[in-house]
């Protein structure tokens, strides 16, 4: 009999754990950190060596420019004789409105000139390592798929 017992509080035990183990994905909200993100390019100074708008490659629209995420959301393109400001900011994004899934947004505003207006998007993070960043960004209007990737000098 105590052995009917012990078998039943283990039994009842392993199903109150799996049952408590167990979460419902779409009520719980995760974040990814945006700090390693910040960090890595916070560091140097980066280069674009692609980009490609709706199939186009534009990539020569900016060569020769370097790049500086600042503090401040300061955003700093320059190639000697041009400098231009924007902005620039990693965010979370829980909206789940993002293509492919990501939590996170890579923003990047430009007023001027108009080909440095066109970066101006929240981005999705493709891949990121010490000295790459690859973004991509759907457009929801056009459905166009716009590609950046910046590299560290």
């Amino acid at each position: 009999m105590k052995k009917n017992n012990v078998l039943q509080v283990v039994v009842i035990a392993i199903m109150l754990n799996l049952f408590f183990s167990c979460s419902n994905d779409s009520s719980s909200s995760t974040s990814v950190d945006p700090t390693p993100v910040v960090n890595t390019v916070n560091k140097g100074t980066w280069r674009i060596t692609f980009y490609e708008d709706s199939g186009v490659n534009e990539t020569s629209n900016f060569t020769g420019y370097n790049f500086t995420f600042g503090s401040n959301s300061v955003l700093t393109a320059t190639n000697g004789a041009n400098t231009y400001l924007g902005t620039w900011s990693v965010t979370t994004d829980n909206s789940g409105d993002d293509s492919p899934s990501s939590d996170l947004d890579f923003n990047i505003a430009f007023s001027s000139p108009s080909n440095f207006a066109e970066l101006t998007d929240d981005w999705n993070i493709l891949e990121r390592t010490d000295t790459k960043i690859k973004l991509v960004h759907v457009s929801g209007g056009s459905g166009g798929t716009d590609y950046i990737t910046f590299e560290k000098n």
